[in-house]
């Protein structure tokens, strides 16, 4: 199987230190910082990058579905928003929605939302996330134009 990696460096204390985060493949390396995780400061942060694959899981995920039903899509556009909020566990991960629009020919509203919901379902970061309790999904159909 496959093995990713990314990696982290940090220096300093919580609330006054900094940090690095870097995808193994080298083509992403951010700051990060207390500010930009747990407020509204410049950098990254985890859940955003958790936000990112999520993002682009569902996306492949939705693709493979609807292929695999003979529904080819033009494009499939997708945002995953990552929930930080407080627990009895400390800071927590407590919901993420995706928002994703499918442009594809020659599908009815139930059978796309049906297949959407079985990629939310399916997708490896989806089921990696199996911890959060809420994961909603909000999924639109654009009719593809059709050729000549």
């Amino acid at each position: 199987m496959t093995i990713r990696e990314a990696s982290a460096k940090w220096q300093g204390t919580l609330k006054e230190g900094s940090g690095r985060l870097r995808l193994g493949s080298g083509v992403f390396e951010g700051a990060y910082s207390f500010p930009s995780r747990f407020e509204n400061g410049p950098g990254t942060n985890p859940e955003e990058l958790i936000a990112a694959a999520h993002a682009g899981c569902f996306s492949m995920a939705l693709s493979a579905i609807l292929g695999n039903a003979n529904h080819v899509p033009t494009s499939i556009s997708t945002v995953a928003k990552v929930h930080l909020g407080a627990t009895a566990a400390g800071p927590t991960i407590t919901r993420i929605e995706l928002e994703t629009e499918v442009e594809v020919a020659g599908l009815a509203d139930d059978e796309f939302e049906r297949l959407a919901q079985s990629a939310k379902v399916g997708c490896l970061v989806s089921r990696a996330l199996a911890g959060v309790s809420q994961i909603t999904l909000k999924a639109t159909l654009v009719e593809a134009a059709k050729g000549p």
